[in-house]
């Protein structure tokens, strides 16, 4: 252990991540992922603000009776739960189509430059 001549041996090359976050690759997987969070984040954020505001001020519009004891509240209240799933899985089709290649490319190109990264992120 402390009698070896060369201790970098065999581990991994350093990753110069500011030449990484700068390449043209790299940009174009942030401006994609950007480019689709931000903006169904803010839709999200609006939706669950409107559903939050009318509960609190517009309570004859959600007691409204739909069906039986089903009001507008309860009917608003679950497609909260609805969008919320309904992104999570356009997030992962995008992601699986439009992130993960450059991201996979990214990475192959940082392992054929032997640059090495731990075994447990392989």
């Amino acid at each position: 252990m402390g009698n070896d001549p060369n201790p970098d041996a065999g581990t991994a090359a350093a990753v110069d991540f500011q030449v990484v976050q700068d390449s043209p690759e790299f940009t174009e997987l942030r401006k994609r992922h950007r480019s689709f969070v931000f903006p169904m984040a803010v839709a999200f954020l609006l939706w669950y603000f409107a559903y939050v505001l009318l509960a609190d001020y517009a309570h004859d519009f959600m007691s409204t009776k739909l069906w039986g004891n089903i009001n507008v509240g309860l009917v608003l209240g679950l497609l909260q739960f609805v969008s919320t799933f309904a992104i999570t899985t356009w997030y992962v089709r995008y992601a699986n189509k439009k992130l993960d290649p450059i991201a996979t490319d990214i990475r192959h190109s940082l392992e054929d430059e032997g640059v090495g990264l731990p075994e447990d992120t392989k």
